[in-house]
């Protein structure tokens, strides 16, 4: 593959991997939807996508930015990094088929219907006949904590479990149980889920972002369910108040907790849910909206 060029000029190495859902895991496919190519093509730049990376390299947490022309770029979100763009417009995010961008003017936001990625696993609670190849490898059911006392259930393919838990933003997580398949996998955990819930909401892990795990709650969940290894994770955030909620992409990276991305700027911390981000058209430059002051003086 030859060198791509970025969307400020600047060459870039080929983008690997096929068409995905934002922060989904390689091998999860995204339809391609061109029925209505008539539609015009959005000029200048947007942002289409992001990527819930835990290492360094490939690895590593970025965004995915796309001209009017399908070129794409990745802006790593390691910390130290600068960000400065400004916000415009925002509309359908549209669809990134392997290195390239197809776009959407749809007005909503982050996906239209046309291009919304549907998983019917998502909300499967074993009541099925397995109908993908990655149903029937082994699956790890688990607990994760959010700090301060936030707890759910969940599950997902054994080799992906320390990754899962980091792509959540997991502060503590315990690993129930490896059954034999998804079907079983989820059947479990949907009775456990009766009882501690099995999601968590952006807004509750921004509240807890500055937080420890309170962890006399937390041991008194394990002491309910029996379990084989617990484990725990740092994202070195070196919070002490909490950073108010934004939407902007301008600041120096502090660092990415799950799809929550923390930015200094204007002498403020700020979190950043990056799904917020999708779909906005940007400027280089960084913004110049008057943003809220830290929340650390009321926390």
């Amino acid at each position: 593959m030859s060198p791509r060029t970025s969307v400020w000029g600047v060459n870039l190495p080929p983008v690997a991997g096929g068409p995905r859902r934002p922060g989904a895991p390689p091998g999860r496919r995204r339809r391609i939807h061109t029925s209505k190519a008539a539609r015009r093509q959005p000029a200048g730049v947007q942002i289409v996508g992001y990527e819930r990376g835990i290492g360094d390299g490939a690895d590593s947490p970025a965004l995915r930015l796309a001209d009017g022309s399908g070129s794409l770029e990745r802006v790593v979100l390691a910390p130290g990094v600068e960000l400065s763009y400004s916000l415009d417009e925002r509309h359908c995010a549209g669809v990134v088929d392997g290195d390239v961008h197809v776009a959407c003017d749809a007005p909503a936001a982050p996906y239209c219907d046309e291009h919304t990625d549907r998983w019917a696993c998502a909300r499967c609670t074993g009541g099925c006949d397995r109908p993908l190849p990655a149903c029937r490898e082994p699956h790890a059911v688990y607990l994760a904590a959010f700090a301060p006392a936030t707890f759910k259930v969940g599950v997902t393919r054994e080799w992906r479990l320390d990754r899962r838990l980091r792509e959540q933003g997991a502060d503590r997580a315990a690993l129930l149980r490896t059954v034999a398949d998804g079907r079983i996998a989820r059947e479990f955990e949907a009775e456990i889920a009766a009882e501690v819930g099995d999601r968590v909401r952006v807004p509750a892990k921004i509240r807890g972002l500055h937080r420890s795990v309170d962890e006399a709650a937390w041991a008194d969940l394990l002491a309910a369910h029996p379990h084989e290894e617990t484990f725990a994770f740092e994202y070195g955030l070196a919070l002490t108040d909490r950073p108010m909620r934004e939407t902007i992409a301008t600041g120096t990276v502090r660092g990415l907790k799950g799809r929550v991305l923390v930015l200094d700027t204007a002498g403020g911390t700020y979190a950043v849910d990056l799904r917020d981000l999708l779909g906005h058209d940007v400027q280089a430059g960084p913004t110049d909206r008057d943003l809220q002051a830290s929340l650390g003086a009321w926390d």
